[in-house]
């Protein structure tokens, strides 16, 4: 079975396509300027990268120039097109609709409930699912929402202080998000340390991050809450922000409450506090010129990050696994050495020469540390592959 796994913007369209039967990758590539009159499309297959500039004037077109290279008789590695058994898409947010779906009308009208929610992510996957589903229904689709991993968390953390009407009847609770990277984490963690009755805090940290509370592989508590938009700051988001303040901004700014929203969506986080990006390799360069709102930036987001930390250390009684993946997870040197400063006395010890030498997956925990500390590179995309072909089979 093989399962093409989709990554969705508004005008791109990038895959990875999986051989389920092993697993393998077998090839990756995309289109860029989608609607543009000369989109980028590139195809990957054994290490051969070709790119060419085509005109796809929607998703449809981008997906049928992209099996069109996967079946080329020359350099594809696909006989015809009939052997992808499912797209699958990583979805956000649905609402009253969770877990893993074939995309059907009513799966797409309770992703437009939640488009308000989650307006970077959902209008651009509900516009491409909707149109694919047209024009190439040959082809299953399948959604495997972010909130399905959280479906785990106790009624207790997943509540907000709010009445219960609306949590009933309007969705208002929290959902958590990055359930993909999580879930592979909590695959992955037992394979590293050889048992799987784990406490393990995964910390997926990137342009967008969220912590999250792992318990024998169930998610039992996370940051984020109803929006992509909640929990620590962004790279460019504001992260957690009390409401009481929209009025005030919305007065004193004299700007709409959708005006401001998108502010707090798209000129706040590590950017908004710095002035100078969002990006956490600029804001170190920044902050070592001497530039004291970047270094301000970056204490707020590791501050914020162990806020979140010590919180799930309570929930959990501890850690056996502490995880860092994600792009800043992965690569970012300085924002684990300040993570995992003076944590001695909670088992937390990290290694600082592994710390500094480590690529890829590693372990970078001080012998006597009592939680083991792992990079771990998450790949959300064969989670999803994973998720469709149980759909398909079951």
């Amino acid at each position: 079975m093989k399962i093409l796994v989709a990554n969705l913007g508004s005008t791109s369209f990038k895959y990875r396509l999986f051989d389920m039967n092993d697993e393998r990758q077998l090839a990756r590539g995309g289109v860029e300027r989608i609607g543009s009159s000369e989109s980028k499309c590139f195809v990957e297959i054994d290490g051969n990268r070709r790119d060419e500039t085509i005109h796809a004037p929607d998703h449809a077109a981008a997906v049928r120039k992209c099996l069109e290279q996967l079946t080329d008789p020359q350099s594809g590695c696909l006989q015809n097109a009939s052997e992808v058994a499912a797209i699958g898409f990583k979805a956000v947010h649905g609402g009253r609709v969770s877990g893993v779906q074939r995309v059907t009308p009513d799966v797409l009208a309770a992703m437009e409930e939640m488009s308000q929610i989650a307006p970077a992510h959902n209008p651009p996957y509900i516009n491409a699912m909707r149109l694919l589903a047209e024009k190439l229904p040959e082809i299953p689709l399948v959604a495997a929402f972010e909130t399905g991993f959280h479906a785990t968390i106790p009624e207790r953390l997943r509540n907000y202080a709010v009445p219960q009407a609306w949590a009933e009847e309007f969705h208002i609770k929290r959902w958590g998000f990055h359930g993909a990277s999580h879930r592979y984490i909590a695959q992955r963690v037992p394979q590293l340390v050889g048992r799987s009755d784990l406490r393990v805090i995964s910390c997926h940290l990137g342009g967008s991050s969220s912590l999250c509370a792992i318990r024998n592989g169930e998610s039992v508590a996370t940051s984020m809450g109803m929006s992509p938009q909640s929990g620590l700051p962004q790279n460019n988001r504001a992260g957690d922000f009390d409401p009481y303040a929209l009025p005030l901004l919305m007065q004193r700014l004299g700007k709409t409450l959708d005006e401001v929203l998108e502010i707090l969506a798209s000129q706040c986080g590590l950017l908004g506090v710095s002035g100078v990006s969002g990006d956490m390799r600029d804001l170190e360069e920044a902050a070592a010129a001497g530039n004291s709102r970047a270094q301000l930036a970056l204490d707020l987001y590791v501050s914020e990050i162990r806020r979140y930390l010590g919180g799930l250390l309570v929930e959990l009684g501890g850690a056996d696994v502490l995880v860092f993946t994600g792009g800043i997870g992965e690569n970012g040197v300085n924002v684990r050495r300040a993570v995992c400063a003076n944590l001695g006395e909670l088992g937390i010890e990290l290694d600082e020469a592994k710390n500094a030498a480590a690529k890829g997956e590693a372990a970078i925990h001080a012998p006597s540390s009592r939680t083991q500390i792992w990079i771990t590179p998450t790949n959300e995309e064969i989670v999803v592959a994973r998720q469709a072909k149980t759909l398909l089979q079951g």
